[in-house]
C-alpha cells in the first residue's frame, strides 16, 4: 500500500527538470516546457486512459496513509527552493536573452503547476497547517485571493453564469482569461466584504484577509527587489503571470460549456459529476495530483486527491490536460473538437446542459 503512493513522485519531475533548466544553456533552458507541452501530450495520445478506481476495501487504508499527505507537503519546500534558485540565477548568473526567457517560462510552469495546483489541493483541507501551506504556495504566484474565491465562490457558483471561472459555450480562451482573472479578483473582495459584515468587523480591521493578502504579496515583491534587484523582480512577476494564465487555462478546459439547470423556483440544481470535464489520462493524473479527475472533485471537494474516482456518467475530455490546454490556444480548432464532444456527451448524458 505504501508503494502505491510513490507513483505521485512523478509530480516532482517538473521541479527536477526546472533545476536542470537553470543549469543549462540555449534550448535546454526550455526543457520543462518541452516535456510538459510536447512530450507529455504526445505520450497521452498513445497511452489509453485508465478508468480504474480504488477497490472499496482499500479506501479506508489509503485515506489513512500519511505518505500521500507528505508528498503534498514536500511541494512547498520544493517550490521555494526552485524560486530561490531562479531569483539567484537571474541576479548573479550569466545568460543570453533567449536563455532568460527559458528560465522564466520554466519558473512560470512551476508557479502554475506545482504552486497553484498543489495549493488548490491543500486549500480544500481542514487543518490550519495545510491551509497555511496552501497560502504559501499561492504567494509564489501572487494569487493568494484564489484561496478565498475558489473555496467560497467557485465551488458554490460553478457551472452557472455567475461563476467567473466557468467558461461559457463559444467563449474563447483569451476572452475567458480577461473575464476570469478580473472578476475572480473582485469576487474575492465581495466574498470577504460579506464575511466582514456578517461578523461586524470593520473593513480596515485585522480580520480583513484581503488586506493581509495584498500586504504579504507587496512585502514579497519589495524583498525580491531589495535582495535580487530589478531584473529578478520583473522576471518573477512575469513567471507569476504565466502561472496565473496556466491556472486560468485549466479552469477554462475544466468547465467549458457546462451549465447547471434551474428548478421551478429559479434555484440551480446541486453540483453533480456532469458539471465538470474529466480526464483519466494517467500521466496528467499523476503529475497534477489527480486534478484531472475533476468531476469527482467538484462532486465532493473535501475528498483527498488519492481517493478521487472515475465516474461513468461524466463528460470525458478527448485527451489529457496538457493536450487540451494546447488545443484551447487555437479557438477555431477548440470549438470544432469540443462542440462535437459536447454533442456526443449530450446524446449519452441527456441531462447535460450547455
Amino acid at each position: 500500500m505504501k508503494i502505491r503512493s510513490l507513483k505521485y513522485l512523478l509530480a516532482f519531475l517538473l521541479p527536477t527538470l526546472t533545476y536542470i533548466s537553470f543549469n543549462e544553456e540555449s534550448i535546454y533552458t526550455f526543457v520543462p516546457v518541452i516535456v510538459a507541452f510536447v512530450v507529455v501530450p504526445f505520450l497521452e495520445l498513445l497511452i489509453p486512459p485508465s478508468a480504474t478506481n480504488i477497490k472499496e476495501a482499500e479506501v479506508s487504508l489509503i485515506a489513512k496513509d500519511r505518505l500521500y499527505d507528505f508528498l503534498l507537503y514536500l511541494t512547498v519546500p520544493a517550490q521555494y527552493i526552485i524560486l530561490w534558485l531562479f531569483l539567484n540565477k537571474i541576479a548573479h548568473g550569466t545568460y543570453s536573452t533567449f536563455e532568460l526567457f527559458g528560465y522564466t517560462f520554466s519558473m512560470g510552469l512551476m508557479c502554475g503547476i506545482l504552486g497553484i495546483n498543489t495549493a488548490h489541493e491543500l486549500g480544500h483541507r481542514n487543518t490550519v497547517f495545510e491551509r497555511i501551506l496552501s497560502k504559501m504556495l499561492l504567494l509564489t504566484s501572487l494569487y493568494m485571493h484564489f484561496f478565498i474565491e475558489h473555496n467560497r465562490g467557485h465551488h458554490h457558483k460553478v457551472a452557472t453564469p455567475d461563476d467567473p471561472a466557468t467558461a461559457k459555450y463559444g467563449e474563447s480562451l483569451y476572452a475567458f482569461w480577461f473575464r476570469s482573472v478580473w472578476f475572480s479578483y473582485w469576487s474575492a473582495w465581495a466574498i470577504e466584504t460579506k464575511r466582514l459584515k456578517k461578523f461586524k468587523f470593520y473593513f480596515l480591521s485585522p480580520h480583513n484577509e484581503m488586506l493581509w493578502i495584498h500586504l504579504i504579496q507587496f512585502s514579497l515583491l519589495i524583498s525580491i527587489y531589495q535582495v535580487f534587484g530589478g531584473l529578478a523582480l520583473i522576471c518573477f512577476i512575469v513567471a507569476a503571470l504565466l502561472g496565473i494564465l496556466l491556472l486560468e487555462t485549466v479552469n477554462y478546459i475544466e468547465h467549458y460549456g457546462l451549465m447547471r439547470k434551474k428548478n421551478a423556483q429559479g434555484k440551480y440544481e446541486k453540483v453533480r459529476h456532469i458539471h465538470s470535464w474529466n480526464s483519466d489520462h494517467l500521466l496528467g493524473r499523476l503529475m497534477l495530483f489527480e486534478l484531472t479527475r475533476h468531476s469527482d472533485h467538484h462532486y465532493k471537494a473535501s475528498k483527498p486527491y488519492q481517493l478521487l474516482n472515475h465516474v461513468e456518467h461524466s463528460p470525458q475530455m478527448p485527451t489529457g490536460y496538457p493536450g487540451m490546454m494546447l488545443l484551447s490556444f487555437f479557438p477555431p480548432l477548440w470549438f470544432s473538437i469540443m462542440h462535437t464532444q459536447i454533442a456526443k456527451n449530450k446524446s449519452e448524458i441527456p441531462q447535460l446542459e450547455i
